[in-house]
């Protein structure tokens, strides 16, 4: 739902994983997420922890 959506983005804005940055287009709201360098390197380690349970 977009309530959950909104609550994950707050979480991952926190740990500083993400960007974001929130604007209107016309009478619309617009949020748009950039990941970071430590959410990039903390996807790359959660990845490979995920391949090293998966023996890959």
């Amino acid at each position: 739902t977009a309530g959950n959506l909104s609550v994950q983005i707050d979480k991952l804005s926190e740990a500083g994983y993400i960007e974001v940055k929130k604007s209107f287009v016309g009478k619309k709201p617009r949020t748009t997420c950039r990941i970071t360098p430590v959410g990039r390197q903390a996807f790359e380690d959660y990845v490979n922890a995920l391949k090293g349970y998966i023996d890959m």
